[in-house]
């Protein structure tokens, strides 16, 4: 499918780019004995570590529906985003542990122009592909493209606060250093829960659409009575809708079936992203309990 060669693709140029700027920053965060910059570092080296979650994720959710999966395997996707957000909260653990250390034996990092130099440079870079990665997860409705979006753009944060840590040690203070660190793992776990939030309501199967959008719009087609029982559930850009129509209980069955394929068209023509609609038909004089109803078209 076209949708999940592009996020595929968007996916392989972000993650050379990721693994870029991690063994820059990681690489002479090291060499200058600098926690906050290798720490950064490694935050990007996960950043490249999710993207390939985000790979294998798309992968699987791309296979066709089979006999054991009718509805397919979109929620693959789902999956590799919960993924990324458990590798952000190990990577937390490492963190707080080169913390403790240097709180507990006090190093003062080497703090060069250079240090300066690399940390803008890849603060620019994270910029750009954290921007353009939400747009097109936004666009596209990926859950998985916003997803790694929103832990490139925590990158952008922890690499504001490093520089702001090096002019911290510059001026004399030392542990700032490790001070930025923990805050950068607050950063790093605040991001992963909003990541498991997003994730966890289409596991549930939040619905997606307001039942008075869909029923304002079913009751309008030609021979609908009334609409009731509507659910909605999926993902953004692969919806499922079900619902039940009451007609005129004179209506042959032909007649019937035309107007639910009606009703179906006109949900999938009106609202972007609905991938199937199952419509439930039901005589006028049976719908009592449903709510008024009211005629159309005759």
């Amino acid at each position: 499918m076209m949708y999940y060669a592009t996020v595929k693709r968007i996916l392989m140029i972000i993650f050379i780019l990721n693994i870029i700027v991690a063994l820059v920053k990681g690489g002479y965060g090291i060499f200058t004995n600098s926690l906050s910059m290798t720490t950064d570092g490694l935050h990007s080296l996960f950043d490249g570590t999710s993207n390939i979650i985000g790979l294998v994720g798309i992968s699987l959710a791309s296979r066709p529906p089979d006999k054991e999966h009718p509805y397919g395997h979109s929620k693959f996707e789902i999956f590799a985003s919960l993924g990324i957000a458990v590798l952000l909260f190990a990577s937390c653990f490492q963190i707080v542990l080169a913390a403790i250390n240097r709180f507990l034996s006090p190093t003062a990092p080497e703090i060069t122009e250079l240090s300066f130099g690399i940390m803008l440079a890849t603060l620019s870079l994270n910029v750009g592909i954290s921007s353009y990665e939400y747009i097109l997860g936004r666009r596209l409705k990926s859950s998985i493209l916003v997803a790694d979006s929103m832990h490139t753009r925590s990158d952008i944060f922890a690499s504001l606060g490093v520089i702001l840590g090096f002019v911290a040690v510059k001026m004399g203070y030392p542990l700032a250093d490790p001070i930025i660190a923990l805050l950068i793992t607050g950063l790093i776990i605040l991001t992963g829960l909003e990541i498991m939030k997003d994730s966890s309501r289409i596991l549930l199967d939040k619905a997606l659409i307001e039942e008075g959008v869909i029923r304002k719009l079913v009751e309008s087609v030609d021979g609908v009575c009334n609409c009731h029982h509507v659910r909605t559930r999926g993902m953004p850009g692969e919806m499922f809708v079900d619902l039940h129509i009451c007609v005129d209980s004179s209506l042959s069955i032909e007649a019937a079936h035309k107007v639910a394929g009606n009703v179906e068209e006109t949900i999938k023509n009106t609202i972007e992203g609905v991938e199937d609609v199952v419509v439930h038909i039901e005589p006028e004089d049976h719908c009592e309990l449903a709510g008024p109803t009211r005629r159309i078209g005759k």
